[in-house]
């Protein structure tokens, strides 16, 4: 079934969603912090993570909201963060399991501050305090910044790295599991990554199709774009852009696919701020424009990508 699908998605120059819109996810919750962006959904549904940032995006925390029966409770910052540059959550397919990126110390001998590593908590049930934060250590992070982790079922693992070593800029990496370790990470081929930005990869349980960020492309909305590329026979499918019916003409990124109900989540600095009146705006026409929830700042969406329309 995925190869029959993947042949006619071959075929097709664009993508749409029939009858899909983009709307926005949990607004009474997100719109309490100045700017939110990744997210990471429990695998029973029941948990999300995601990470609020300041108005100047210098001050980064992952936050926590836990489900009350059919009801998102308040939010709450994680036990392992608010101290530290804490960004990009993504549980494992288990739950136990929690990976998120850092500048924390190494460790507790000392308070400077190190460049972006993925870390790792753990916990013994999904209702168990999670553990102190792990640095994932070599081969994963390196002198280099490394980013958005994403984990296969498998257990490889897919992240960004910015190595300047390769006179270009971020690029999407894997690092295979294999017998419990990592294997040097290697950085995915030219169909995914260019000499431009690519960044944010969510990669499908299956490693099936993988959906990521790319800067300044020249079939893109905006500055920043969504794209997918398909895990074939022949390798890596060259990418596509996710249309415009996700993509807008601001920064789209952070993706993540919640596999059970076929939900694309992301983060859009998407703005559809009113700029031309009739007549003069009270004080509270005003404050509710501002106030808004697309109004340029970094928000949480989501669209069911339930079906996809081929033409």
């Amino acid at each position: 079934m995925k190869r029959i699908f993947l042949f006619f998605f071959l075929l097709t120059t664009s993508i749409t969603f029939s009858q899909n819109t983009v709307k926005p996810f949990l607004p009474e919750i997100v719109s309490q912090f100045p700017n939110v962006r990744d997210i990471a959904i429990s695998p029973n549904g029941n948990e999300i993570m995601f990470t609020a940032q300041s108005i100047m995006g210098n001050i980064s925390t992952i936050i926590t909201v836990r489900k009350d029966g059919n009801t998102w409770g308040s939010p709450k910052i994680t036990s392992f963060s608010g101290q530290y540059f804490d960004l990009e959550p993504f549980f494992s397919h288990d739950g136990l399991k929690l990976y998120f990126v850092s500048t924390r110390p190494l460790d507790t001998t000392t308070t400077e501050t190190k460049d972006f590593d993925i870390w790792y908590v753990e916990r013994k049930t999904e209702n168990s305090s999670w553990s102190e934060a792990i640095n994932l250590g070599s081969p994963i992070n390196s002198e280099h910044g490394e980013f958005y982790p994403s984990i296969a079922e498998n257990g490889n693992l897919y992240f960004t790295r910015d190595n300047p070593e390769l006179k270009r800029k971020d690029d999407i990496y894997v690092s295979e599991l294999r017998d419990g370790n990592y294997t040097q990470p290697k950085v995915l081929p030219d169909t995914i990554n260019t000499e431009g930005y690519e960044y944010n990869a969510f990669i499908s349980p299956d490693e099936s199709y993988l959906i990521y960020g790319c800067y300044g492309r020249k079939d893109g909305f905006g500055s920043g774009d969504l794209y997918i590329s398909y895990n074939s026979d022949n390798g890596w499918t060259e990418a596509k852009n996710l249309s415009e019916t996700i993509n807008s003409n601001k920064w789209d990124y952070c993706p993540f696919i919640d596999t059970k109900t076929n939900t694309l989540y992301f983060t859009s600095k998407r703005d559809n701020s009113k700029t031309e009146f009739e007549t003069s705006l009270s004080i509270e026409e005003l404050l509710k424009e501002f106030n808004k929830y697309d109004n340029g700042l970094s928000r949480l969406y989501q669209i069911s990508i339930e079906e996809f329309i081929i033409r």
